[in-house]
């Protein structure tokens, strides 16, 4: 039984984790070695949490009953010591990530599972440098997680039924629906996602049309919530290049970025978070 979650990151993904593990009822620990970034994930939890109680999505008593369940730790060690889960959250680098699960390891129980947020790293690769791989599993949430609904399972070569069987009910206590798939790149979502984002930045690199007039197609022609290139705007070019890198070379050359989308990321062009991409944004 999941009863305490130690999320490690405090990026949009990390923090929104954890927001969803403290409103589900977990005891939710948050691991950064930047005391800074803790205190402004945990500012971002209690601002959501008060937005939830305007809202009426959330009782007062509930959103107070979350906070005080939201712990923070800048050592490894005691944020994971405890945990019956945790949840990797930082940039997607197999190195860093790696790094990350050989050091909790050392220190979470044997029956702890380890789960990374990855959105196409192989997650037997991640595995490989933990002794518990039975009990390793992706969890790929959704950018903003307390609003997405789905949460992508993924198996690893030697995640055990069990394991699933344990995340599955997790995704319904956070409200979530959920998919399995087995660990090939990309998995399945971002294989699909990136595909599409991919077309409709050639399209915008050969002036096809606009960018919103691309957006709309897919917004109004294909009822998405949102248009791939405005998506691109909000997850990161330089998000979304690494990926269309990585599935380049385990794929083939149909995911190879355009042109445009390598001279964006060059030039600081990445999206919502630096002002400028595919839109002009500002706050």
């Amino acid at each position: 039984m999941i009863r305490q979650i130690a999320v490690i990151g405090t990026g949009t993904m990390g923090r929104g984790i954890a927001y969803l593990a403290a409103v589900s009822g977990h005891d939710t620990v948050v691991f950064d070695f930047d005391r800074a970034a803790l205190d402004g994930a945990r500012a971002w939890i209690e601002s959501t949490l008060l937005k939830g109680v305007e809202k009426s999505k959330l009782t007062g008593e509930a959103a107070q009953a979350a906070l005080s369940r939201v712990h923070l730790a800048t050592d490894i060690e005691p944020a994971v010591r405890a945990a019956d889960l945790i949840i990797e959250a930082v940039p997607e680098n197999l190195e860093l990530k790696s790094d990350i699960f050989a050091q909790a390891d050392l220190f979470c129980s044997e029956e702890t599972i380890l789960a990374s947020n990855t959105s196409s790293i192989s997650i037997s690769k991640l595995a490989g440098n933990v002794e518990r791989r039975d009990r390793f599993i992706g969890l790929h949430f959704f950018n903003p997680p307390h609003l997405m609904k789905l949460i992508e399972i993924v198996s690893g070569e030697r995640t055990s039924s069990e394991t699933v069987a344990e995340m599955q009910a997790l995704a319904k206590k956070m409200g979530k629906e959920a998919i399995v798939v087995r660990d090939t790149p990309g998995f399945a979502t971002s294989r699909l996602g990136v595909a599409i984002g991919l077309e409709a930045i050639r399209m915008f690199e050969e002036g096809v049309a606009s960018a919103e007039d691309i957006d709309r197609a897919m917004e109004l022609g294909y009822n998405h919530p949102m248009g791939p290139l405005r998506l691109t705007d909000l997850i990161g070019l330089d998000v979304r290049l690494g990926i269309a890198e990585y599935l380049a070379g385990a794929l083939g050359p149909r995911f190879e970025p355009p042109q445009i989308l390598r001279d964006m990321v060059a030039e600081g062009k990445l999206g919502k978070k630096t002002g400028r991409g595919f839109y002009e944004w500002n706050e």
